[in-house]
Formats: C-alpha cells, structure tokens, sequence
C-alpha cells in the first residue's frame, strides 16, 4: 500500500512472475480492497521487503537515454535507443546490501524508471499499440561496475552484471496510477550527499517507444523488465570520478515509485 504497510495476498498469488502479469492484475486489485475494507492491512516493521517482480525472462537497458545525462559523459544522444543486457540473477530486493564485485574499482549508481511487461510482445504496430503491453512501473537502481563496461573491449553487459546489481522495488505501479510517466522527479543520495536529481521529462525515447521498439528486434515476455536509463549525476561524470566503496549507504527514489536504500559490501 505505501512504505509502511501492505495486504498479504500470498494465499491466492504464487509470485509475481510471467504467469501472474500475463493474466492481468484486475481480479487482484478487486480482492485487496476488500481486505483492505475488512482491515486486513499489515505493517512491514521489521520484514524484509523482496523485489515485487520474480526472476525475468531477461533485463533490457536503455544507455544514455537522458539528454542532459548524455551530456555529462560528453556523448552524442542517440539517434535511436541503446540496448545492452543484464543477467536476470542480478534482481535484488529494494532494500538488499549492494556487493563490489572482485576486481571492480569503478562502481557507479543509476537511478532508474524501470518498465514490467504486461503480455507477449513482437512487431508491435506502434508506440500507442505499446501501452497495452505494459504492466506497470517500478523503481530500480542499474549498479554498473564502469571498469568491466568501458574498458573491457567495450562489452556493456559485464559491467552490469554481478550479483545485486539491479535492486528493484519496493513495489510495482500499475498504468493508472501514475498521471504522467514523462514528469516524474528521480534523486539519488550516497552518504546522506544528493548527487543525482532528474525528471523523466528529459528522456529522449518514453517507455512506450522503447517498447515498441524493442518488439522489432526480439519478443517480450510477460514479466520482462526494462530499464530506460538514467539522468545526470552518476559518479563517472563527476570530477574528478567519484565510485562505490565498501561502508557507502545509497538512497533513491523516484515519484509514486517509493524509496530503495542499500548498504555497499566489498567483494566475497
């Protein structure tokens, strides 16, 4: 329900995975209303929060999808989206300790509006045509190890891949809850200090183009998640660079999508 509480629907949902957003969310929100009318809310206190997505299919990112983002890192905006991969193991929950990977020394943060996809999806016929493929928003927080993706032959995808690279949550928004998906305000703090602080209103390609353009190439599932990328603030633009280190606290958020906060571990 919000940061405090929440309706225990697990008797009647096994997780939320491919299954479950194919089949809509409908019969669901009409049976957490009348628990929530029945005064069947519980407090989260001392429990421990998941990621509100199971394990996807596959993670899809958007690089350099923020024009002012783009500008920081003194590249070009795109012509059309950059899609790299994540392993789908990386999902950890909102709340979740972030782990350095060995050999990393250039460890950055990405707050992000992340897209769950609603139903299976090729060659859609337009980006309006998109907006009925799409389950819902979430918050997430792309880690990206910038030393495996910018100077190891330049594969994207090895640099964002490490365990609890991709915290996720606390909760997925439906469509209509969100007024405007184009003006929502995104923050990231380490250590108490702001260094991200953006609006999804400088994207360059919205979440229903990148859909639409990614059923071109490849077929969606139910359950997939989306990343769109990020806007400026991200420790590779400052400068000097600034990275991760162990003992370091993140806290992120973006409207209507809550607040994550991970404590950085050093490596196993």
């Amino acid at each position: 329900m919000d940061d405090d509480s929440y309706v225990d629907v697990s008797d009647v949902v096994d997780d939320y995975n491919a299954e479950f957003f194919a089949q809509g969310h409908t019969k669901l929100q009409d049976l957490v209303t009348r628990r929530i009318d029945s005064g069947q809310v519980r407090q989260f206190e001392d429990v421990r929060v998941g990621a509100p997505i199971a394990r996807p299919h596959q993670i899809l990112c958007i690089g350099l999808n923020y024009s002012d983002h783009a500008a920081e890192t003194g590249m070009d905006v795109p012509g059309e989206p950059i899609l790299f991969t994540k392993s789908p193991n990386t999902i950890v929950g909102p709340n979740d300790d972030v782990r350095l990977p060995r050999g990393g020394e250039k460890t950055d943060w990405e707050v992000e509006l992340g897209v769950v996809v609603a139903r299976r999806a090729s060659y859609l016929d337009s980006p309006e045509h998109a907006r009925e493929h799409i389950a819902g928003f979430v918050l997430v927080n792309d880690i990206s190890e910038r030393a495996f993706q910018l100077e190891r032959s330049g594969q994207w995808s090895k640099g964002k891949s490490a365990e609890t690279f991709n915290p996720a949550g606390p909760w997925v928004a439906t469509p209509e809850e969100i007024d405007n998906v184009m003006s929502l305000n995104m923050w990231l703090d380490v250590n108490g200090e702001r260094r991200q602080t953006g609006s999804t209103a400088t994207m360059v390609f919205d979440p229903y183009f990148i859909v639409y353009h990614l059923s071109q190439f490849m077929v969606l599932e139910p359950g997939d998640l989306i990343n769109t990328g990020t806007p400026p603030g991200v420790g590779m633009g400052f400068k000097p660079p600034v990275f991760l280190k162990p003992g370091d606290v993140m806290e992120l958020g973006v409207d209507n999508l809550g607040v994550q906060r991970q404590h950085v571990l050093g490596p196993r």
